[in-house]
């Protein structure tokens, strides 16, 4: 439920909240987020007039994933690295669209965060004006190393993390480890105001999201259990919802509980969806929402990445379905 405030609250003013609660806090978090929030900003404005210019289509070219790149996917990865690029604290910035890391020449002293991201999860729904959304981790650079090997990191020893939705209404959602909290992007004023505090998903929920046209190419197990729900043995009888854009999908399994999963199939034995900038965030939110992410099997916050781009199986959601597929697939 959306908090009743008699002040406003701009997602600046929450993390300087925050930062009250820790004394040795610089502000340099905020100033970091803050060019999130205007990549963001810039985003929005773009696919919200998507229709009226010449922003929706393919850019010609395939990204490192093999992928048709659509131009807004270009256009936001330009603008998060440009809005990101600026901060002195950022060492390094990652990105789906990029082959490798885009390293500043920055002393451990001044570049001391890491920034992970997906810029457009979903863009090939922009041309049905279906939601997108852009998903950002970030961590603490070491001391020791050189700034691409400290890129691969656990997801347990991300600092922050959240997404924006483009939607009806655009919304930021994150995390620093201390609760999850929501905004919604006031256009009037050009800011994004606190909407929900201490964000909590439910234990159970009404839904299960997968894309089921990929489920005969899975472990049977994931069939049996899509049965299950719709058959009421695990919890409440269980509908099916699927938009096909993860930040999307995630956001409703957040307020309204249930799970999200996207199981290895014989085209993709390692998973689809990226370790590192599409799991391990939304995962690290989950947790701290009173949910679980797994691959199936193994705690996503707890596996070690060997490349920025690998890929991973991803359940998502509240305990009592993420337990049930995880009890299901260990036998």
């Amino acid at each position: 439920m959306a908090q009743q405030q008699s002040m406003i609250t701009t997602v600046q003013q929450h993390i300087l909240q925050q930062q009250k609660n820790f004394p040795d806090a610089t502000g340099t978090f905020s100033w970091l987020l803050s060019g999130v929030t205007l990549a963001a900003k810039m985003i929005e404005a773009k696919i919200r007039s998507a229709g009226l210019s010449d922003i929706l289509g393919a850019y010609g070219q395939m990204n490192v994933q093999g992928e048709q790149q659509q131009k807004l996917d270009v256009y936001a990865n330009r603008a998060m690295e440009h809005c990101l690029g600026l901060r002195d604290s950022v060492a390094a910035l990652v990105s789906e669209e990029d082959d490798e890391p885009v390293v500043f020449n920055r002393d451990g002293e001044t570049g001391k965060y890491i920034i992970v991201f997906d810029p457009l999860d979903g863009s090939s729904n922009i041309d049905v004006n279906v939601n997108v959304g852009t998903i950002f981790s970030v961590f603490r650079r070491p001391q020791w190393g050189d700034v691409n090997t400290s890129v691969l990191q656990q997801g347990i020893k991300q600092v922050a993390a959240g997404y924006v939705l483009y939607g009806p209404s655009t919304i930021l959602v994150y995390t620093t480890g201390h609760g999850v909290h929501g905004f919604t992007l006031d256009q009037t004023i050009g800011a994004f105001l606190l909407s929900w505090e201490n964000m909590r998903m439910p234990e159970s929920g009404p839904y299960y999201s997968v894309n089921e046209a990929n489920l005969e190419e899975s472990a049977p197990e994931y069939t049996q259990f899509v049965h299950d729900m719709r058959a009421g043995k695990i919890g409440e009888k269980h509908g099916s919802r699927y938009i096909g854009s993860l930040v999307a999908d995630f956001h409703r399994t957040l307020l309204k509980g249930g799970i999200f999963f996207y199981p290895p199939t014989t085209k993709a034995p390692q998973g689809k969806l990226r370790l590192m900038y599409e799991a391990n965030p939304l995962a690290f939110i989950a947790e701290q929402a009173g949910g679980m992410a797994t691959n199936g099997i193994d705690r996503i916050l707890d596996i070690k990445p060997d490349a920025i781009h690998q890929r991973t199986p991803l359940a998502i959601g509240s305990k009592v379905e993420v337990e049930a597929l995880r009890s299901a697939l260990a036998k």
